[in-house]
């Protein structure tokens, strides 16, 4: 199991070492591992090691597996928190976070993201240690310095996702409005074909936007759930038991340790009365609430957009189909008064003596013209 020794983070060790350094980075076993510190490290290990690293059930980590479609979720659990949004897997814990695929190209701008603000939150703590603190650090980095370090690494996880869903939300609004103005102007097998694949992809996004928004409205009506995030402040709670030994009891038996955690917490929170002080994490999760529901804004108007163009599209249809009617009729009308002179003509025709015939030559001239 990786440990920390002297400060810095060991990797995992495997029954073959060999084995682990050809697979590295190369499959959905590939973690990589960021603490508070801001140091790092690519490990390879199978789910029993990270299940007893983390202390989390194997139904948890079977959430983050790639192989298996499960829905974007946020939980919060005893010493961690499980996060499967999208394309990001993650386990954050109150002093570091494990990734899941850090060489996939939609997560190495994650990594990257992560390295920075850690590394950034360091150099400030250092100048603060140091009281060489630059004046032009502004407001919105002491705030970082202030957070707990898993509501730091949840806010990247928040922005990436929110800003990948947005992104891919302007990609098809490019593609989806000048697609529906073609086929507003000429309607073709070729431009319904391409707006079906569009309004296909629109809904495929438009599911996942919803789930991600679902899960984050979720969390902001419970506050319990929310509760269930605050690792540190769990951890501070459980502090004063450790003495006691309670420590060894808590990583032998995760039930034993959530009720032991729970004491504790309950404890603290008759001295201190913060428990359930949610506010920091609620505004949080409400800025990326408020972001992800634009996007979804966003594609119900394009939704909306789409549907106003096939009602266009039906009303030009019922247009045309009115003018085939009408000219249907006027046919049909045209078809009567010829039978008319065809009924004239067909009784001029036959071979029958008329005595109103006689002396009235000149009739035959008439019916001809």
């Amino acid at each position: 199991m990786a440990g920390r020794e002297g400060g810095s983070v060991v990797p995992a060790d495997t029954p073959n070492g060999v084995a682990g350094f050809k697979k590295k980075g190369a499959g959905p076993r590939s973690w990589i591992l960021m603490d508070s510190s801001g140091q790092e490290n690519i490990l390879d290990v199978d789910k029993y090691v990270i299940m007893h690293r983390v202390q989390i059930h194997a139904r948890d980590l079977r959430i983050l597996d790639p192989l298996l479609s499960y829905p974007s979720t946020i939980l919060g659990r005893e010493r961690a928190i499980v996060l499967n949004l999208e394309h990001i897997k993650a386990i954050i814990t109150a002093d570091e976070v494990l990734l899941r695929d850090p060489f996939d190209d939609n997560v190495i701008p994650i990594v990257e993201d992560l390295r920075r603000r850690l590394k950034l939150v360091n150099v400030n703590r250092e100048d603060n240690r140091d009281g060489t603190l630059a004046v032009h650090n502004d407001v919105e980095t002491a705030e970082e310095d202030d957070s707990p370090f898993e509501f730091r690494a949840l806010e990247v996880a928040l922005e990436a996702i929110c800003s990948y869903l947005a992104a891919r939300t302007i990609e098809l609004e490019t593609a989806v409005y000048p697609a529906l103005d073609m086929l507003t102007s000429k309607i073709s097998s070729r431009n319904l074909d391409r707006v079906r694949k569009l309004k296909s992809q629109m809904t495929r996004l438009t599911a996942r936007v919803q789930k991600v928004r679902d899960e984050l409205e979720q969390l902001l009506d419970d506050d319990d759930d929310m509760a269930d995030l605050y690792l540190s402040r769990k951890l501070a709670g459980a502090s004063p038991l450790s003495a006691s030994g309670a420590a060894s009891w808590f990583l032998a038996s995760p039930t034993i340790g959530s009720k032991i955690s729970r004491a504790s917490r309950a404890s603290v929170a008759t001295v201190r009365g913060d428990e359930n002080d949610v506010e920091e994490l609620e505004m949080l999760l409400e800025a990326y609430f408020m972001q992800i529901d634009g996007t979804l804004n966003k594609l119900t108007t394009l939704r909306e957009y789409i549907d106003n163009t096939e009602d266009y599209i039906n009303i030009q249809l019922d247009n045309h189909r009115n003018q085939l009617i009408q000219l249907e009729l006027f046919l049909s009308s045209g078809t009567v008064c010829l039978s008319i002179y065809s009924l004239v003509a067909g009784i001029f025709g036959m071979n029958i003596p008329y005595t109103w015939n006689e002396n009235h030559g000149f009739m035959f001239k008439w019916v001809s013209i």
